[in-house]
């Protein structure tokens, strides 16, 4: 087994048999020596930043300011959610959340706001949520819900007319690998929405289903036009690239460019360059092994299949990032942060057209679940669990 598994403790277990599904068609490149394994050579430092602690929470998942605003929303996975003012330290509470499937990895996910909505006030603006949605059977799935954020108060806010405009298909078995992050193209015409593969493996690389791919959408959820699969047959015409496993960050970077930051088994942690149409080689290849021991082949195997920018053996188990551009950490700026809950650090990783290089890393004291930059460039982060800290960063004097 190389490293240790990369799966979230939450989880209820990933999937530990070995791959048999046969690969999709050949698109994308990859072969060579391979990529960068940061995990072979950690770097450490001493942080340019002070830390302090604003409150905790139960069981954060993910963060996001409200955007024109220093209000910082966070979702809890047992199914509700708060937002601080960031400027007071105020915290408030939000209604009219769905009922979730909470167990696992499930529950409330993420929360994302368009940018061109961007006002002093709090309430009037479209919010969009994902969770984990029960089925029939004994099955679930990954669900984003769009609603209208109002607020009657400077501590409360309500969610209005939340429906569901897209769902993962299948609903299967399981409580791991939903993935369910929300990225929004730099001109707000496309949401892309990461699946997961669920713990099943397999229906990553069957285009027929939604599973362990990245999907393309209009903002109201239905199909976007130009998807790449879109008119062929028993195709989905909701996917964007697919041959992935659990995507924990979905980022456009400064050039405008989507990556995925996603974990692998037992080894194998990816940062990619997502692309139309591109098969990321799930679960045929890949930098770690199975959870029994039993071996993945490599990416250079399988040079039809991308390749990561950079991978972690041992692993760092993501729980997101972001690419930093505000000027508070003017040495980060255009470089990705990740916040990871296995090693308990943040990541500092350099990324030079398709290549990327990890640069740091600065020590925390608890398992992080994710990061969000302020409007002021300081950064933000949730640590993982129960009564979980919020950090808040700020430059070193």
């Amino acid at each position: 087994m190389l490293g240790a598994a990369s799966c979230d403790t939450s989880a209820t277990g990933d999937s530990a048999a070995a791959p048999t599904s046969t690969p999709g068609p050949a698109t994308g490149g990859g072969g060579g020596e391979g990529p960068p394994n940061a995990g072979n050579s950690p770097v450490t430092g001493n942080p340019p930043f002070d830390r302090r602690t604003v409150g905790s929470f139960d069981e954060p998942w993910a963060l996001a300011f409200a955007p024109g605003t220093s209000n910082l929303f966070v979702t809890e996975r047992p199914g509700t959610m708060k937002f601080v003012d960031t400027r007071s330290g105020q915290v408030g509470t939000v209604t009219g959340l769905p009922e979730v499937d909470y167990g696992g990895q499930g529950g409330l996910g993420d929360v994302a706001f368009l940018q061109s909505e961007s006002k002093a006030e709090l309430g009037g603006r479209t919010i969009y949520l994902s969770w984990a949605e029960a089925g029939s059977g004994d099955t679930r799935g990954a669900v984003v819900g769009r609603g209208t954020l109002e607020c009657g108060s400077a501590t409360s806010c309500n969610v209005e007319g939340l429906q569901v405009i897209w769902r993962q298909d299948p609903k299967v078995t399981g409580r791991g690998h939903y993935s369910h992050k929300i990225a929004f193209s730099p001109d707000e015409q496309y949401m892309y929405v990461a699946s997961g593969d669920r713990q099943k493996q397999d229906p990553a690389q069957d285009t027929s289903n939604t599973l362990g791919s990245i999907v393309r959408l209009n903002l109201d959820g239905s199909p976007a036009s130009g998807n790449p699969l879109a008119g062929q047959s028993g195709a989905s015409d909701e996917i964007w690239s697919y041959g992935h496993r659990n995507t924990l960050g979905l980022q456009f970077d400064t050039q405008g460019r989507l990556w995925n930051l996603e974990h692998g088994p037992a080894g194998g942690d990816e940062l990619n360059l997502v692309e139309r149409g591109v098969n990321y080689g799930w679960p045929v290849v890949s930098y770690g092994d199975n959870y029994n021991g039993s071996p993945i082949p490599r990416h250079p195997t399988r040079p039809e299949f991308r390749e990561p920018a950079i991978y972690w053996t041992p692993v760092i188990a993501p729980g997101d990032f972001i690419f930093y551009s505000g000027n508070a950490f003017d040495a980060w700026r255009g470089d990705a942060v990740i916040a990871n809950l296995k090693v308990e650090n943040i990541v500092i990783v350099d990324v030079s057209g398709n290549t990327a290089r990890q640069t740091a890393r600065y020590s925390f004291d608890r398992r992080l679940r994710d990061i969000a930059q302020a409007p002021d460039g300081t950064i933000w982060i949730a640590a993982d669990g129960d009564n979980a800290p919020l950090y808040h960063l700020t430059p070193k004097n």
